[in-house]
């Protein structure tokens, strides 16, 4: 058997792929663990700051800056017929679980109703939608990653109110590689 193959066969090329940086850099693997580290936080349910982004009640839970920018999760608390229309993010998955009442959640063409216990993934670049259907409000936790797209939330709920100057909208979410279809 040849070098290579060898290498390849007993994965010993991975292990300098992984481990050769560390040591070119002078950095053990304890040093790296460090940095990036994120320090523990207990966020209770009515903790958050809550923020109004076009209706869409937000209480964000944890940010982007608390995680090394891995996750931002937020919660939505809405009343029926609120939500957010077919939109694509190119930066961020989303996960969407839904706690009280009922969400109609269309990904990638498919659209199902979510109840409480139920959750729907969106990948980046897959085209996504949600409302609140039913008589009650929702609560819905949504994880979008990597993190980042609760700046462009704070822009957002900048806007004066009343009905959103969509072009304005448009403009903002563009900018954060968020389009609507």
């Amino acid at each position: 058997m040849d070098r290579k193959k060898f290498i390849k066969a007993t994965g010993l090329g991975l292990g300098v792929t992984l481990i050769a940086p560390q040591i070119l850099s002078g950095k053990s693997q304890k040093d790296l663990s460090v940095e990036n580290k994120n320090d523990p936080k207990i966020i209770k349910d009515d903790e958050g700051e809550t923020i109004n982004v076009i209706g869409d009640i937000q209480t964000h839970k944890i940010l982007g800056s608390e995680t090394g920018n891995q996750i931002m999760e937020w919660v939505d608390n809405v009343e029926p017929g609120a939500g957010i229309p077919p939109h694509v993010h190119t930066k961020e998955d989303e996960i969407f679980r839904v706690i009280k009442g009922e969400v109609e959640i269309m990904v990638d063409g498919k659209t199902n109703i979510l109840k409480a216990g139920d959750l729907a993934f969106a990948p980046k670049n897959v085209p996504h939608a949600w409302k609140v259907v039913g008589t009650e409000k929702a609560k819905m936790i949504t994880s979008a990653f990597p993190a980042g797209i609760e700046v462009m939330f704070h822009e957002l709920s900048q806007l004066p109110p009343g009905p959103p100057d969509l072009v304005k909208v448009g403009e903002i979410c563009g900018r954060y590689g968020i389009s609507f279809v």
